[in-house]
């Protein structure tokens, strides 16, 4: 009986906390930093999976032009300029993250086809589409997943996002709301320490800095982005 008790409670807690995650979290973890126009807009790569289970869309100012940030998003991945992100963790799952701190000249060569595997037993990546400072797109070998981003000029500066576009075929009830609890979460704290990644080492080395200035820190980039999301509406071709 205080098995069953306590199963009871776990299952109650977890129903709780899935409640409470959906009707006041959900929202702000899968659309960190993007204005509403951002969520709304259509981007390269989403009609390559129009059925999803899962959106997120996720964004930064970036005090400098797309040209600048462009370099740091084509050498993106395992074994190449990693992910801008907590390489210790991603290491620990086996992905040969080591984020570089500087524009690497040999990964620079990016092209529609080429793939990146993501750890020995993930899924393989493919280039589906390529823009220069404009857009890339990365499409899964197996259709589950789709990862765009785009690059838009803003008031002298560029705001990059990130879309991920998920399915999760086949998966029980018990698997998704797991997801949604502890994947959904984790994306963001993983995407956002890379989207900061990317605006500190663009912004520390491009030669034309033109909004958050040398340091690159959390704080900076949240006061800009809050300030830009608020115009957002108001500029023109946004």
């Amino acid at each position: 009986m205080r098995t069953v008790a306590i199963a009871a409670a776990g299952a109650s807690a977890l129903a709780g906390l899935a409640i409470t995650y959906r009707a006041f979290w959900r929202t702000r973890c899968l659309t960190w930093g993007a204005a509403a126009e951002e969520i709304a807009r259509v981007m390269p790569g989403d009609e390559l999976l129009v059925d999803t289970d899962i959106v997120t869309t996720r964004a930064i100012t970036i005090g400098t032009a797309a040209d600048a940030i462009w370099p740091w998003l084509v050498q993106l991945g395992p074994g190449r300029g990693g992910a801008y992100t907590y390489d210790w963790l991603e290491n620990m799952l086996g992905l040969d993250m080591h984020s570089a701190e500087q524009i690497l000249p040999q990964f620079q060569n990016l092209a529609i086809g080429d793939d990146l595997a993501l750890g020995k037993s993930g899924p393989r990546m493919r280039v589906a589409a390529l823009e220069p400072e404009h857009a890339l797109v990365f499409a899964s070998d197996d259709g589950h997943w789709v990862w765009a981003f785009g690059l838009y000029p803003i008031d002298g500066a560029t705001r990059l996002v990130s879309r991920n576009r998920i399915a999760l075929t086949g998966s029980s009830k018990l698997t998704r709301g797991l997801y949604q609890l502890v994947m959904e979460p984790g994306s963001l704290v993983m995407e956002r320490k890379m989207l900061l990644g990317i605006k500190q080492r663009a912004e520390r080395l491009a030669p034309g800095r033109s909004l958050a200035g040398s340091n690159g820190t959390a704080q900076s980039a949240s006061r800009d982005d809050a300030a830009h999301r608020r115009g957002l509406s108001k500029t023109k071709g946004i």
